[in-house]
């Protein structure tokens, strides 16, 4: 198994929820929020999706990229991969904010939510497919088969400390909240 390999397993998953985006995106249309679903999809695009899958690309396949002499167009399409990830999270940032408004009373919170829903929802599958497709086979030409191991072995080991992580967050966070 390559690196990528497990990359793009994570790919199909990010991939079921536009169609689930697209449908809440209907429901909001005519004025009805669930906030469960959103909930629930600010917390995968923040755990699984960003922390989980864009940390094993930036701080584990791009890391290891950046020691390479990467051809010109490898290296603009890394940097607009990255730059595309800080775009989803500045996204999910601003449903976070809208959703608590709309908690408050500001239904115009909800345009702004669906705003967001819908760029990521159109941002997904071109940056998915630029991975998958333009990206990721050639950038495993920089590694020789022992550092490929070697990333999805560290891979694996990211993946073992997330969880972690994710709960000691949020016990530290209510912790604040409590005492």
């Amino acid at each position: 198994m390559m690196p990528i390999d497990l990359l793009m397993t994570e790919h199909r998953l990010i991939e079921r929820l536009i169609p689930l985006m697209k449908t809440e995106l209907k429901k909001i249309e005519n004025n009805k929020l669930d906030l469960n679903f959103i909930n629930n999809t600010i917390d995968f695009l923040i755990t699984y999706a960003d922390k989980c899958h864009h940390g094993k690309e930036e701080g584990i396949l791009f890391k290891q990229l950046t020691t390479k002499k990467l051809s010109p167009e490898h290296q603009k399409t890394m940097e607009e991969l990255i730059s595309e990830h800080n775009y989803a999270r500045n996204n999910v940032r601003r449903i976070i904010d809208s959703q608590k408004k709309y908690v408050l009373g500001n239904k115009k919170a909800l345009e702004e939510i669906k705003t967001n829903l819908h760029a990521l929802m159109e941002l997904y599958p071109i940056h998915i497919r630029k991975e998958d497709k333009q990206f990721f086979n050639p950038s495993m030409d920089y590694f020789d088969l022992k550092e490929q191991e070697d990333i999805l072995q560290e891979f694996w080991e990211f993946d073992k400390k997330l969880i972690h992580e994710k709960y000691k967050e949020i016990i530290e966070e209510l912790a604040t909240k409590i005492l």
